[in-house]
C-alpha cells in the first residue's frame, strides 16, 4: 500500500471513498495479513482461511470490511457445493487512497501502529534467522530535500515489494516481511505545548 495521491478510478461510489479515506480500516492485523496474502494471489473466504488457519466466517467477514473499502477486488470465482464463491486480489495501488479525503486525527493512526506492531510480532517469531535481514530505526531531524528524497526511496521500495509478490509457497522464494513506516513528526516545540495543555485538561477535571 503506498501512500501517494493518485486519481481515483471513475467507477468508486462517494460511500467507497469515505470508508478508504478512514485508516481503521486498516487497524487490524488479520486484514494485513489477509492484504498480503491476496498480493500474490487470487482467494476465497474459504481458501484464505484455510491459509491464515482462521474461520471462514471471521475471514469473510473482514474480506467484506476490505471490499467495501475498495482494498481488494472480486477478480473471479471458484466452484464450491451448490453454487460458487467470489475469489479476492489486493491491488496495491488501492492502498495510494487510504488516509486520503478526509482530515485523520491521531488516534487512527495509533490504531493502525497497534495492529502493525501486532503483525510484526507475529512474524518475528517466525523469523529464519539464518537468512541475513536489514533493520533501521531512527527519530532524527533532515533536510527537507533529504526527507523527500528517503520518502521517495521508502514508497519504491513498497512499491517493488508489493509489485513482485509471489504466490505463497511458491518453490524457491523468500518468505520476506516488510513493515515500512515512515513520517514527520510535530516540532518538540508544539508537542511541550500539547502536553501541558493536555495537564491542564486533567488538573480541571
Amino acid at each position: 500500500m503506498q501512500p501517494e495521491p493518485r486519481t481515483d478510478p471513475p467507477d468508486r461510489s462517494q460511500d467507497t471513498e469515505a470508508s478508504v479515506a478512514d485508516l481503521r480500516v486498516l487497524a487490524h492485523p488479520l486484514r494485513l495479513r489477509l492484504l498480503s496474502l491476496l498480493t500474490g494471489q487470487a482467494y476465497s473466504a474459504a481458501e484464505a482461511a484455510r491459509v491464515l488457519d482462521q474461520s471462514q466466517a471471521n475471514v469473510s467477514y473482514h474480506l467484506r470490511r476490505l471490499h467495501a473499502a475498495g482494498l481488494v477486488d472480486a477478480v473471479g470465482e471458484v466452484p464450491v457445493r451448490g453454487g460458487t464463491a467470489k475469489r479476492y486480489r489486493h491491488d496495491p495501488d488501492s492502498g495510494e487512497r487510504v488516509g486520503r479525503g478526509v482530515p485523520q486525527g491521531v488516534d487512527a493512526y495509533l490504531a493502525l501502529a497497534g495492529a502493525l506492531g501486532e503483525e510484526l510480532r507475529r512474524r518475528t517469531a517466525q523469523r529464519d534467522t539464518e537468512v541475513r535481514g536489514e533493520m533501521t530505526d531512527a527519530e532524527v531531524w533532515l533536510e527537507p530535500q533529504v526527507w523527500e528524497r528517503v520518502r521517495r526511496c521508502v514508497h519504491e521500495l513498497g512499491d517493488e515489494v508489493h509489485r513482485h509478490a509471489l504466490p505463497p509457497g511458491t518453490e524457491d522464494a523468500v518468505r520476506v516481511s516488510a513493515t515500512l513506516v515512515l513520517f514527520a513528526m510535530k516540532a518538540q516545540e508544539e508537542t511541550k505545548t500539547q502536553e501541558k495543555e493536555k495537564e491542564k485538561e486533567k488538573g480541571k477535571g
